[in-house]
């Protein structure tokens, strides 16, 4: 069996070296292709033994990468981008993943993505289709998708992306985003692609009505629609107008009996039953135990990284979410006992608690 890293790459020198030693064991070929570097990108995939080609950019990131595969002779093609490292594993071991199933189907990767926040740097997980038999292409200018309804397997394959913490990449994206969702207006994924730039350049208004495009659009049993109503709800909360809140209640509510069996959902909805409460304690003081049993709901999932989002959602978040309440709710010893458990996971805001709870 041959097994080709394939990549596309510009100006990546800060982690090119380190994803290319990462993956070098796992392959035959290194295939990296320039799409117009002007830093020292090409002469370290020289000096790492990869096979360097050159593709002038044509504003289409399917095309690029489809370029970069018909130069791999592989039975699969291994992807990643310049800012991910993948993480040891056998080659044997993989062989054998790869040679057990019938048909055409594509590798599942877990990625985890390291983003700054309020906490400093967050984790959140996502399974990527990333090996490709032989023949299987991408399509879309952008956020690009294999080409046919190929299943996807997950395999034990696991990769670290530190992008997120070096560059924004969102002011790029957003004019191929805004063209695509003119031309494809009904595509749901492309609508929640757009939102979620929208999001992250933190113009929260303007993703909204992308966000209810691509709740509308979206059917049930695509892969990234449980990720899309989590990060719908946050927005709707961010912004936290009333209507916004009646809006998240709406989604909440609709979307509990699918969605309450993971974590991230169930966090979210914490936030939302105390941020309702907060909004008129009056009129919604009853919700109040919701918060608990959200939180503890979640610790009872506890982490499915294999879910995707949000690490710490079913455990040290939640334990520190649960202590947080327990504490204004004048439960001193329960709050301690949440935090302790948030603590031990190494969450420096519950420690900041028991340091002041004494």
């Amino acid at each position: 069996m041959k097994i080709n890293l394939v990549m596309i790459v510009k100006n990546e020198e800060r982690c090119l070296k380190k994803c290319l030693q990462a993956a070098r064991p796992l392959v035959d070929r290194m295939i990296v292709v320039d799409t117009g570097s002007e830093d020292q990108t090409r002469e370290i995939a020289r000096e790492m033994g990869a096979e360097l080609f050159s593709f002038n950019w044509i504003n289409d990131f399917s095309a690029a990468r489809n370029y970069a595969l018909e130069q791999s002779d592989g039975d699969w093609n291994l992807i990643l981008d310049a800012d991910e490292t993948i993480r040891p594993y056998e080659r044997s071991r993989l062989e054998n993943i790869l040679s057990g199933r019938e048909g055409i189907w594509l590798g599942g990767i877990l990625r985890y993505d390291s983003y700054p926040d309020e906490d400093g740097v967050s984790v959140s997980a996502s399974v990527l289709p990333r090996l490709f038999p032989r023949g299987v292409r991408y399509t879309g200018r952008i956020h690009e998708q294999p080409m046919g309804n190929y299943p996807c397997y997950q395999t034990p394959l696991e990769a670290d992306h530190d992008g997120y913490l070096y560059a924004d990449k969102g002011e790029r994206n957003l004019p191929y985003l805004i063209r695509e969702t003119k031309e494809h207006p009904q595509d749901g994924y492309y609508q929640f692609q757009l939102a979620s730039t929208f999001r992250n350049l933190k113009r929260l208004e303007e993703s909204l009505p992308c966000f209810r495009a691509f709740y509308r659009l979206t059917k049930r049993e695509e892969a990234y629609r449980p990720g899309g109503v989590v990060l719908y709800l946050y927005t709707l909360l961010d912004v936290g107008t009333v209507e916004c809140l009646n809006e998240a209640g709406a989604v909440v509510e609709r979307e509990e009996p699918i969605l309450g069996g993971w974590s991230d959902f169930c966090f979210v909805c914490g936030l939302f039953y105390m941020k309702r409460v907060l909004s008129d304690v009056e009129r919604y003081i009853g919700l109040l135990p919701n918060i608990e049993r959200c939180y503890k709901r979640c610790l009872e999932l506890g982490e499915r990284p294999e879910l995707g989002g949000v690490v710490g959602t079913g455990s040290f978040k939640a334990a520190y979410n649960l202590g947080t309440w327990y504490e204004v709710s004048g439960q001193i010893e329960p709050a301690v006992r949440y935090y302790q458990m948030s603590a031990q996971a190494g969450y420096e805001p519950a420690k900041e608690r028991l340091n002041i709870l004494g």
